[in-house]
């Protein structure tokens, strides 16, 4: 397969990008950027590689480069997609994808008149015990599925060192709980009524948080079927011998299956009754790069790859444009209900944008 010739923007989180994608058999990194000239050196150092620019312009006017990751804050995205589009090239962005669905329909109108895909990097998706539980599930082990149970609960007061973790603007609710919601929406991902309840923990307040840290959500699907997720980030958490911090439940007709990260975990108990466990030590060094089980390597590689191929077979790749915007309005239904303590319809909130997915 002919390589897929990649640029980077944002060197912060891309730099899991980068070490993916020098990495990988279908992926030509040609160049990187982020406006922050000391961690562009750093970065040029740690991987030796030097085709590096503080200027955005500079990938988007290169005319070898086809694709551009986009790793910059929350509130960039859209803009940096636009301009993406408009250049001619294949947008990666990780999540949350865009935070107003004020700018959905000219993103949407822009990929459908540049002919250019958009990929959302929902990078737990591509950590191995979640895909190896979708395979089961794709193949009948658990049979039909009743319900689905997320969570993220992680001690991230270190988190809280970070002087913009402290502003009104972040909330756990995007940056955090938006992985879990991810695997909801993966299984039932026709939402009707989303109801929840969140606080600030007392490690949060004296943190100086400004946001809710910890929270609960009970989801309706449209077709009656209900789901719930869970995310708590300032307190300590179970010893990993016993829990991950992440997680995802599959209760089935006919089995269950379960599938953790950061753990190399998953278990099953399929439709003959025989229950499985499995993990995956030997890919460690795939999925863990850095500092401990830090940043998401290996996930960004297996992402990366999934769209160069699902490009040059002209094959879908999720989740694309679409999904990523029908997330965000969950999120922010999901956000509203924190805010009014009733159950809120994301369909409501794309009627009002006039977003038609």
């Amino acid at each position: 397969m002919e390589k897929l010739r990649l640029g980077i923007l944002g060197l912060g989180e891309g730099r899991s990008t980068m070490s993916a994608a020098l990495q990988s058999e279908h992926i030509a990194l040609l160049q990187v950027c982020d406006l922050n000239e000391e961690l562009g050196r750093k970065r040029m150092k740690e991987f030796d590689f030097h085709a590096y620019t503080k200027r955005y312009e500079d990938l988007l006017e290169n005319p070898d480069l086809e694709a551009v990751a986009i790793y910059t804050p929350d509130h960039l995205h859209a803009t940096h997609i636009k301009l993406a589009l408009e250049h001619g090239k294949h947008v990666i962005c990780t999540k949350p994808f865009i935070d107003n669905l004020a700018d959905a329909n000219e993103l949407l109108a822009l990929a459908a008149q540049t002919g250019k895909r958009v990929f959302v990097g929902q990078s737990s998706r591509f950590f191995e015990p979640m895909k190896k539980q979708r395979a089961d599930f794709e193949a009948g082990l658990i049979g039909d599925l009743i319900t689905i149970e997320g969570y993220y609960h992680a001690d991230h007061r270190w988190f809280l060192e970070k002087p913009w973790s402290l502003q009104s603007s972040f909330k756990w609710l995007y940056g955090g709980l938006s992985h879990p919601v991810d695997f909801i929406r993966w299984y039932l991902p026709d939402i009707e009524e989303v109801m929840g309840y969140g606080m600030l923990s007392a490690n949060g307040r004296k943190g100086g948080l400004q946001n809710a840290d910890t929270m609960h959500f009970i989801f309706k699907a449209a077709d009656g079927r209900v789901a719930r997720v869970s995310g708590a980030y300032t307190g300590p958490v179970q010893p990993v011998t016993r829990d991950s911090e992440m997680s995802c439940i599959l209760r089935g007709t006919e089995g269950c299956s379960q599938a953790d990260y950061m753990d190399l975990r998953y278990a099953i108990t399929d439709r003959t009754g025989e229950e499985r466990m499995l993990t995956w030590e030997h890919k460690l060094k795939h999925y863990f790069r850095f500092e401990g089980k830090s940043h998401h390597a290996g996930e960004y590689q297996n992402y990366l790859e999934h769209f160069a191929k699902a490009i040059r077979e002209d094959t879908p790749a999720y989740p694309d444009m679409k999904e990523g915007i029908g997330t965000i309005a969950l999120l922010q239904a999901m956000d509203e209900s924190l805010t009014t303590g009733k159950p809120i319809r994301p369909k409501d909130l794309l009627t009002a944008y006039s977003v038609n997915l």
